[in-house]
């Protein structure tokens, strides 16, 4: 049987089933590609995942690794946004209510690694710029991202102008599997000390 074929409201030739068929799959195949395309894309770490261990210096010049305080029990590891041209308030809140909350995560035996991105040429004057005054509890550390290298190894790095890193919170065991996981894609929706304390009450 021989079937008029339409491009748009325009019949353009007379073709059989089969070429239906064939149109009918190139269209889902064209509807579903970017999907694929999406899934295929790199990812920051997700729960089950074994996070991808790093090297970063402090702001002593020490230089901590990723697996070696984990050998010490579970990490929390924070991500914020550096210096985008200003010091960001909202990772100033949400590193002040983790040091509000560091008896209850020492009680849990985590420690914190707080992650501050930005160029090579002033990435450490502006971290200590940003922890100022505040005293970061034992078991707390501010690691430094020169280059994005760590930011860029997670799939992290917000790349936008005036952007720097996607906020983001993890908590990983001794085997560096990740038991928590939540990035942002704003400047907002931050993880709370009392969302990663749950996951210790988990089975």
């Amino acid at each position: 049987m021989m079937w008029l074929c339409l491009v748009g409201e325009v019949p353009y030739l007379e073709c059989g089933m089969s070429s239906i068929r064939q149109q009918a799959t190139i269209l889902v195949v064209l509807a579903i590609f970017p999907t694929f395309l999406r899934a295929a894309e790199p990812s920051p770490p997700k729960v089950g995942e074994t996070a991808p261990n790093f090297e970063l210096p402090d702001l002593q010049g020490s230089t901590v690794k990723l697996s070696d305080v984990a050998q010490q029990g579970p990490v929390v590891v924070i991500v914020l946004r550096g210096y985008p041209g200003y010091q960001c308030p909202l990772c100033r809140k949400q590193i002040l209510q983790y040091v509000d909350a560091a008896d209850d995560l020492a009680a849990a035996g985590a420690q914190v690694l707080l992650i501050y991105p930005g160029p090579v040429d002033e990435v450490t004057a502006k971290a200590r710029e940003f922890v100022g005054s505040t005293q970061l509890p034992q078991g707390y550390r501010l690691l430094l991202d020169p280059g994005y290298s760590f930011t860029k190894a997670w799939h992290l790095r917000w790349d936008e102008p005036g952007e720097t890193a996607y906020p983001s919170t993890f908590l990983v065991d001794n085997n560096l599997l990740v038991k928590f996981a939540k990035v942002s894609r704003s400047h907002g929706g931050r993880t709370t000390p009392a969302e990663v304390l749950r996951t210790f009450a988990e089975p």
